[in-house]
């Protein structure tokens, strides 16, 4: 039985003096230009600097303890990211300090691929590498991308996003799927090598073509937000917003989007979908309704529960899909050699 828990995510800037140094340590070894930073940072000042990932996942944490004591399992929770404080190291130098010997880690990410599996592995040897001798056995939970409470949370967050819409736009409403784009060589590499590449396209299409059969939808798009990097790098797409102006030419005048990406309401799901997007579709005279994420669902929490419980007691595993899903290793060991190699310089959640 582990001694704790660490749920490790990515961290957010927590006031505008903080925004241009999170900023550089998302992007520090990848050669952005600081005017691509100062443009990004605009996003951040203007909802006053302070993303709110760092607060969602708090939330996530005392629904989670609240779980874990009615399930029994007496694991403190601690909380690292990877790019602002509190900061993975110093997290894990608190854990040695507490006298944990053995933690799981649950990511704040449900994906395969590097920045969404692989970056997590690094982040937990650079962490016991920090602490050096002493620092405790650290074992990453699987990704969960269709874990029967994820799709539950979803298919309920597209209904309702539905009923928000004008109730004669309904029927004939548009149901789009987003997640992060990534760099094309990024996604072809992602999995096993044995897997033959594109893992996480491929999980998200899964779990977008779950959520849609949970909400009755036989038709459905998947697209992709918040790609970076220079313009000659071909990157998933289509955009959501470029997608919205596809839709209106086909005569939809009512949309649905979910973010079935993302798995809280940070900064990236505000700006791109809340503001870019819904703009968009009101220039369009599209009616638009965007569905919540799981975050701050009970479902959330219970899900982390379950997948503990699977670790630790050899449960049954809980899926719903057909498309493999990995990343559960123990000190940030890969899940294959080779796995989820970098071959670009993908900036992504």
């Amino acid at each position: 039985m582990p001694d704790a828990l660490l749920l490790l995510s990515f961290g957010g800037p927590e006031g505008p003096e903080d925004v241009i140094p999170f900023l550089e340590n998302v992007t520090r070894g990848r050669g952005v230009p600081a005017e691509r930073l100062a443009e990004v940072a605009q996003h951040y000042l203007h909802f006053g600097g302070v993303s709110p990932i760092n607060a969602l996942n708090q939330r996530i944490i005392a629904a989670l303890e609240a779980d874990l004591a009615d399930a029994g399992l007496d694991l403190p929770v601690y909380f690292g990211n990877r790019n602002w404080h509190p900061m993975v190291e110093d997290t894990v130098a608190r854990m040695t300090a507490d006298g944990v010997r053995s933690a799981l880690v649950f990511p704040t990410s449900a994906w395969g691929g590097y920045s969404g599996c692989r970056q997590y592995h690094e982040d937990i040897t650079r962490a016991r590498a920090a602490v050096g001798a002493g620092a405790p056995e650290l074992v990453k939970l699987r990704q969960y991308f269709d874990h029967p409470l994820l799709i539950e949370s979803f298919a309920d967050a597209i209904t309702a996003a539905v009923a928000q819409l004008p109730a004669d736009r309904r029927d004939g409403a548009r149901l789009v799927f987003t997640a992060h784009s990534i760099p094309i060589s990024a996604d072809l590499s992602a999995g096993p090598p044995a897997d033959g590449g594109r893992l996480y396209s491929r999980q998200v299409a899964e779990a977008a073509r779950l959520c849609a059969a949970a909400t009755g939808f036989a038709e459905y798009d998947v697209v992709w937000q918040s790609r970076s990097g220079p313009p000659q790098v071909p990157w998933l797409e289509p955009d959501i917003v470029d997608h919205l102006d596809v839709l209106h030419g086909k005569g939809i005048d009512a949309v649905v989007v979910c973010p079935v990406g993302f798995v809280s309401d940070h900064l990236e799901v505000i700006w791109d979908l809340d503001n870019e997007a819904s703009t968009r579709a009101a220039e369009l005279g599209m009616a638009f309704a965007r569905a919540g994420t799981p975050g701050a669902d009970p479902r959330f929490s219970r899900m982390i529960v379950e997948l503990i419980a699977e670790r630790v007691s050899d449960g049954p595993v809980r899926e719903l899909g057909m498309v493999p899903g990995y990343g559960c290793t123990v000190d940030g060991a890969l899940c294959a050699p080779g796995c989820c190699e970098l071959p670009a310089r993908p900036v992504r959640r």
